[in-house]
């Protein structure tokens, strides 16, 4: 992404209001998935304070709705630290795309607006800097709005979770693999991407039934992450 505005970059608490205010209409759907979220954690075992822990050091949703689904005694630690890494490796091409700003303002500054980033406020503010903006507390300001909302609609969510009773005899558990199942279709961008999928499909079957754990999740994701890069290169 060049820059050619000239006009200095700047991080003020205008910067921060008008992120947030942008982001608003998003942030709705965050909250709404974060109650979904802390229902899950409910039903899988995670107490209210380990849910809302997990939540704001992670703050990741994709990451978190995975960690749920392979929760269990004991905890599968080193599948879950690697498949989260996989998972949101992408924010690091992502904030390079921020180097606009990024590289105009103090480090702490930076790093501690990236650390609220998402894919929706990286979304918004890479658009914003495409309309000329030149105030980088844009995206500290739209992700704190996600965080607050994420976090807020967790604790809604597990609170109020726990006065139901067990609801997966009802098949509520399978709410996860349906939620990943949207999430994946959001996705498709043509037949282009079949041959990943179903590479990454195969791949997580076999290793399911052969390897002990949950590293078929990870396997599956390297192998159509790697089939799909070539496929690019090619």
């Amino acid at each position: 992404m060049s820059e050619t505005n000239s006009t200095p970059v700047l991080f003020t608490r205008a910067g921060i209001a008008a992120g947030a205010l942008r982001t608003l209409p998003v942030a709705t759907g965050g909250l709404a998935f974060g109650v979904f979220y802390g229902f899950l954690a409910g039903q899988n075992g995670l107490t209210l304070l380990e849910t809302a822990l997990m939540s704001a050091w992670v703050f990741a949703g994709a990451s978190q709705f995975l960690s749920v689904e392979l929760w269990g005694d004991p905890l599968p630690v080193g599948a879950l630290i690697a498949t989260v890494l996989v998972i949101n490796a992408r924010h690091i091409l992502m904030g390079a795309t921020l180097g606009p700003w990024l590289k105009h303002i103090p480090p702490w500054k930076a790093y501690g607006s990236l650390y609220f980033m998402t894919d929706e406020s990286w979304g918004l503010s890479v658009a914003d800097i495409r309309n000329g903006g030149r105030d980088a507390a844009f995206l500290l300001g739209s992700g704190l709005t996600l965080f607050l909302f994420w976090n807020t609609g967790t604790i809604l969510g597990r609170v109020f979770g726990e006065m139901l009773p067990d609801l997966n005899r009802y098949g509520i558990d399978f709410l996860g693999t349906a939620f990943f199942v949207a999430l994946l279709a959001g996705f498709w961008r043509g037949r282009g991407d079949l041959i990943p999928w179903i590479v990454a499909a195969a791949v997580a079957l076999v290793m399911e039934r052969y390897v002990p754990g949950t590293w078929y999740i990870l396997g599956g994701a390297l192998a159509g992450s790697l089939v799909g890069a070539l496929r690019h290169v090619r």
